[in-house]
């Protein structure tokens, strides 16, 4: 009655107001008497006025601006992925989708489409927006530099860093003396060129550095402590001298620049020991997000905002007022996870890839037309490289480095990327340099950037040490490796209780590795290792509990599945234990057209489905990363759907295929170890015609009386699977009772899926 009285009243409140809405509209039409209304004619003129509006609607500029940023937004996904697969940084990838969609190649071969998506008109706001994403990160950027460190590591650091800017400054002085009459602008004085080709040749990629550093293990060696803590006194020395250099070049002479510097200092000061103390008892006061209002986050962007707009004001960019306010955000990790987190999608995801697409648009290779021109840009590389990575290696040897750390650390410090585009960016809107120089710095940048990870693995193949002999009694002492790959912590627990029932007995002579990895864009530098502590503290304690030795394995990655599958495939292990997740679409029609929509953002599974090792419109019974992991891997994977169950003694392990048999090993070692109770079950009868899996069962039978038993049960059914704690079950019997829509799954307890 109440559904009935419902819809009666939505009839009749529709209709009545829609029935008014018409008498309204037909009343205002006299009064559009002697008013010069236009009315469209009927016919062929109404579908010329829909396509008029249409072709208006498409030359909009938030139409343009919105179908810019999703061009861009994909490009820069699809090379940042390529690159990564390279074994190069992702920024690189990013800053090759610029120069794509510019001049350079776009604008070259595909003029119209090119002047279409990028008019002339369109790149102020695109340079807003850029600009707005940059202050963004570059807030980041000073959150992320742990001022404490600096302090603790000071000495060596500030004389590696400072050697490794004022030596390619002197060279980029040097360069700019001979180069200065052709391709400076005219009407540009020396002193503001030869200062930011300077500059330009002495900054160093601290976010990009860290990444590599992270990628690479070495964040918590000596090494990695020291390249990190150079490049964090290298970034405050560089922003501090490119604001000195700002001023100068916009004053005109030293002399004038005074002024300008001299507020600037005092900016600084203000900001350190007026601001900084009133923003960390803030902190203190509302230390996390349960008791961080709106108004308290409005209190710390308005200092972002302010300090951006008094630096530029001044005249010494506002980026570097961006840079300032991010170092003196209150020192506590989690204070600025939050808010990190809370400006970091938006800006690395969202606005900064508009950033290098503009630099991109900037960027016109086809004005380096003559082989002059190309000599020039080789001589701007060499002396770079020269500059920052010789002048970085000697400093760091000059201190008590040995030749290989040395070496690194010149090859970290070279890196440029993204720093080096804001610099070149910020002198070619003051007119200091001109579209070539700025094209063959831009190409300078790339170089030195991608060089890094080629440099550090050739320094590492020249000095490899020797790897020690290991005794043939020793490599028989590890005879079953097993790693678990978990997100949390609950889930580690879980995945780490099953390992154990695996290899509970064979302490000596078995080994379980617990890996965590974390997306980059959660994980920064300064943070890594109060996280790796938090995520593996559950998971070390539980394995106390349960007197089981554990390895752990901590990486920060931009591909979690891949990673996982590499680990595993170059660890040689015996089995990869992981938990499953589930999507909300699973199953669905719109499930398999989102898997398809998304591969276009996800390249690698586009790959597996061309080359098909996942069919375009299957319906897997799996979530994309499990799909994804089970691609990549080549060893046994166990996936286990945990349903806080971990007392699994009584276990049931149906058989749906004749390749099944592939199970009982591992039945027989849970028997072996945790002394399980084990049901066979063969609802289909497959085990007749079966001989190897009833030997085995009886071998296991005979070894161990009363531990398993085969039950050739015709049906599964709810009561049945609820006297089993546990279920194990091969990949494809799974594919096959998801498919069958088996309504006891539901009531089953936690299920462990085994591929071989």
């Amino acid at each position: 009655m109440k559904k009935f009285r419902n819809v009666f009243f939505y009839i009749c409140v529709i209709g009545s107001f829609s029935w008014l809405i018409h008498w309204i509209a037909q009343k205002g039409k006299a009064l559009e008497f002697g008013r010069h209304v236009h009315m469209p004619e009927v016919g062929e003129s109404q579908w010329l006025e829909f396509v008029n509006s249409f072709l208006h609607n498409l030359t909009h500029p938030l139409a343009i601006l919105l179908a810019q940023i999703i061009t861009i937004i994909i490009t820069a996904r699809i090379l940042g992925w390529a690159c990564k697969k390279i074994g190069q940084p992702t920024v690189i990838g990013e800053i090759i989708a610029g120069i794509v969609l510019g001049p350079s190649l776009l604008g070259m071969y595909f003029p119209e489409f090119f002047n279409t998506l990028f008019p002339d008109h369109s790149m102020g706001n695109l340079q807003f927006l850029s600009q707005i994403g940059l202050i963004l990160f570059m807030f980041m950027v000073g959150m992320e530099l742990d001022l404490k460190t600096l302090k603790n590591k000071a000495h060596d650091a500030v004389v590696i860093s400072h050697a490794s800017i004022i030596f390619p400054f002197a060279l980029g002085m040097g360069l700019a003396y001979f180069i200065y009459q052709t391709f400076a602008p005219s009407g540009v004085q020396f002193l503001s060129f030869g200062l930011f080709l300077g500059i330009a040749m002495s900054i160093t990629a601290f976010p990009v550095l860290a990444r590599i550093v992270h990628e690479r293990g070495i964040h918590k060696t000596r090494l990695g402590a020291i390249v990190i803590t150079c490049a964090a006194a290298d970034d405050i020395s560089a922003w501090c001298l490119l604001a000195a250099v700002i001023a100068i070049s916009k004053a005109g002479s030293f002399v004038s620049s005074l002024y300008t510097i001299a507020i600037a200092i005092g900016y600084v000061f203000l900001m350190l020991k007026l601001v900084k103390p009133f923003l960390k008892r803030v902190g203190d006061l509302y230390p996390s997000r349960e008791t961080m209002s709106k108004q308290i986050v409005a209190i710390f962007f308005l200092t972002l905002i302010v300090s951006s707009y008094t630096t530029e004001v001044i005249g010494i960019h506002a980026l570097f007022g961006a840079f300032m306010a991010g170092v003196i955000m209150p020192e506590s990790t989690k204070f600025r996870n939050i808010f990190i987190e809370k400006v970091e999608d938006v800006a690395l995801v969202l606005l900064l890839p508009l950033f290098f697409v503009f630099t991109g648009l900037r960027t016109e290779i086809g004005l380096l037309n003559d082989p002059y021109l190309w000599k020039i840009t080789g001589l701007i590389i060499l002396v770079a490289i020269t500059g920052k990575f010789i002048g970085s290696a000697l400093a760091a040897k000059f201190v008590g480095q040995n030749w290989r750390d040395s070496l690194t650390i010149g090859a970290l410090m070279n890196t440029r990327g993204l720093m080096e585009l804001v610099v070149l960016n910020i002198g070619y809107d003051l007119g200091i340099l001109s579209p070539e120089i700025f094209s063959m710095m831009v190409i300078m940048a790339l170089v030195t950037t991608f060089m890094t990870a080629p440099a550090l693995d050739l320094i590492n193949r020249i000095f490899r040490k020797k790897p020690h002999a290991i005794s043939e009694q020793v490599n028989q002492l590890i005879k079953y490796k097993i790693i678990l790959s978990f997100g949390n912590p609950e889930m580690g627990k879980s995945l780490l209780h099953l390992a154990n029932r695996l290899v509970k007995k064979q302490t000596e002579n078995a080994t379980v590795t617990a890996l965590h990895l974390c997306p980059n864009s959660v994980l920064h530098h300064y943070n890594l290792e109060e996280y790796e502590n938090e995520s593996f503290s559950p998971v070390i304690q539980e394995s106390k509990i349960l007197n089981q030795k554990i390895t752990t394995l901590f990486k920060a990655t931009d591909d979690i599945d891949a990673d996982i599958a590499e680990i595993t495939n170059k660890g040689d292990f015996d089995l990869l234990l992981i938990g499953i997740g589930h999507s909300i679409f699973e199953g669905t029609l719109l499930g398999r057209i989102l898997g398809y929509t998304t591969s276009i953002i996800n390249p690698d599974r586009l790959i597996h489905k061309v080359s098909g090792k996942e069919k375009l419109f299957s319906n897997s019974p799996f979530d994309d990363r499990t799909q994804n992991i089970l691609s990549g891997s080549k060893v046994p994977v166990g996936i286990l759907i945990d349903k806080n169950s971990r007392d699994w003694d009584q276990i049931i392990a149906p058989i749906y295929s004749g390749n099944d048999g592939f199970l009982i090993k591992y039945l027989q070692r849970l028997i072996k170890n945790s002394e399980a109770q084990i049901t066979v079950a063969d609802p289909k009868g497959l085990t007749k015609n079966l001989s190897e899996i009833k030997e085995a069962i009886r071998a296991i039978e005979h070894q161990a009386p009363n531990h398993i038993t085969l039950d050739q049960v015709n049906v599964i059914d709810e009561t049945f699977i609820q006297k089993f704690q546990l279920m194990i079950v091969s990949a494809d019997g799974w594919k096959m009772l998801v498919e069958s829509r088996s309504s006891w799954l539901s009531v089953a307890s936690s299920i462990l899926i085994l591929r071989e």
